[in-house]
């Protein structure tokens, strides 16, 4: 059985490196480590295949990236899901997620949306909650500035520079939520 790890962002050169990207740098660093290129899939989404794991325990994963904007991401990843017979339990969304400080990370399955477009989408289409989720903190706007501007903007120039690093674990995590189960994971990961 495969693995199905999505990065929500959005698609297009402007929305690269914004926060609301994360998800889709900690997929592109997993497919960068493990040498898989990136095709387009007719589900309207990038994917890139590997199997992770040693021998007969290795892993069949399966990173993706809608190409759709965050808000309409569900269609396509279920669509994809489907094509590749994934059930929910099997999926890990990687996303951006205010209420954590930035380069803090927390993983969990099921649970609310918390007001996130994409998490919005993936439940509506999946019609269940029951995934699991790599929630990448990007902390809070200072002051008065508009919490849906804040996460189309790139990282500050201070964050930038522990950026690679973050990334690098969120892609840790994954692995360690794929070969070692949620319960280690959230012991190393939820700090």
């Amino acid at each position: 059985m495969a693995w199905l790890v999505v990065g929500l962002g959005n698609p297009g050169d402007n929305y690269v490196s914004t926060r609301h990207n994360i998800g889709q740098m900690v997929v592109d660093e997993l497919a960068n480590r493990h040498k898989s290129r990136w095709s387009a899939h007719k589900s309207r989404t990038e994917v890139a295949a590997f199997k992770f794991g040693v021998g007969e325990q290795a892993e069949s994963v399966i990173v993706a990236k809608s190409m759709s904007y965050m808000n309409e991401s569900g269609g396509p990843i279920k669509a994809l899901a489907q094509f590749y017979k994934v059930a929910p339990n099997q999926i890990i969304a990687i996303h951006d997620e205010l209420d954590i400080p930035f380069s803090a990370i927390r993983i969990k399955i099921a649970g609310g949306d918390n007001g996130h477009n994409g998490l919005k989408s993936l439940t509506s289409s999946f019609g269940t909650p029951d995934y699991f989720r790599i929630r990448m903190g990007i902390g809070r706007p200072m002051g008065q500035q508009d919490p849906g501007d804040f996460v189309l903007k790139a990282f500050a120039s201070a964050e930038k520079k522990a950026l690679g690093e973050f990334v690098g674990r969120g892609a840790d995590a994954v692995e360690s939520l794929i070969t070692r189960g949620l319960e280690v994971t959230q012991q190393d990961f939820n700090i």
